[in-house]
């Protein structure tokens, strides 16, 4: 069993409170949990309005499966509009 976590460091310059900040991460995590098969949630700068940091996880038979599924979602998380993608780090277990 191979475990792949993702941890991706975003900024949201649109973000004037916290709830439109919720408003964000709302709409980007239930696209990406949607679309893939990985959980995912807000895990640091919880408090902070236009930053956000967010853990992603997979599991599968294969660390070069787990690397594939990371990188698409990386790939569709910098595409998002609303969310800046500064940096983001991945780790295979």
């Amino acid at each position: 069993m191979v475990v792949g976590i993702l941890t991706a460091e975003f900024y949201i310059g649109g973000a004037d409170s916290l709830k439109a900040k919720r408003r964000v991460l709302k709409s980007l995590i239930e696209r990406m949990r949607s679309k893939y098969n990985i959980a995912i949630a807000e895990v640091a700068s919880q408090d902070i309005w236009q930053r956000a940091t967010i853990g992603v996880t997979c599991v599968s038979s294969s660390a070069r499966h787990a690397n594939s599924i990371l990188s698409s979602v990386i790939n569709d998380l910098d595409k998002d509009g609303e969310a800046v993608l500064l940096d983001y780090s991945i780790e295979i277990v």
